[in-house]
């Protein structure tokens, strides 16, 4: 099953309807491998969308996210979106932020952590690393 295909049935089998505007949000980020601001989002939408509103565009790409479709994250104080892995394992990403584009890291640093916070109820991590991809060091 193509990636498109997979988020789209996540979202049908949660109860969504198939929009084409989410349809092309989905199509968006399948054709991009990194992570993609809201504003470049929005731009390739009004191209077929001209009428489109940034409001229509971050509620999609919040319930998107929300469903994990989507992930996302904060590169220069600006939400940035990709679409989720579906390794259907735990882990973690290094993110450069020069082009956005992802490298999946396997270890998670949660077990070592949690010796620290013994009598904490962790309920949820988020670990990222940044720095450049070596194409853009």
């Amino acid at each position: 099953m193509s990636v498109m295909n997979r988020a789209l049935q996540q979202l049908k089998e949660k109860g969504y309807k198939k929009t084409k505007q989410r349809e092309r949000i989905i199509e968006i980020f399948a054709s991009h491998d990194q992570y993609v601001p809201a504003k470049k989002i929005l731009q390739d939408m009004q191209k077929e969308f001209p009428n489109i509103s940034f409001d229509t565009v971050y509620r999609n790409l919040y319930l998107l996210s929300g469903e994990n479709v989507l992930e996302a994250t904060e590169l220069e104080g600006e939400k940035h979106f990709r679409l989720s892995c579906g390794t259907g394992h735990h882990h973690h990403h290094f993110i450069c932020t020069d082009c956005g584009k992802t490298k999946l890291i396997e270890f998670c640093p949660m077990e070592k952590i949690n010796e620290d916070l013994k009598g904490y109820d962790v309920e949820s991590h988020k670990f990222e690393i940044y720095g450049k991809c070596p194409l853009c060091a």
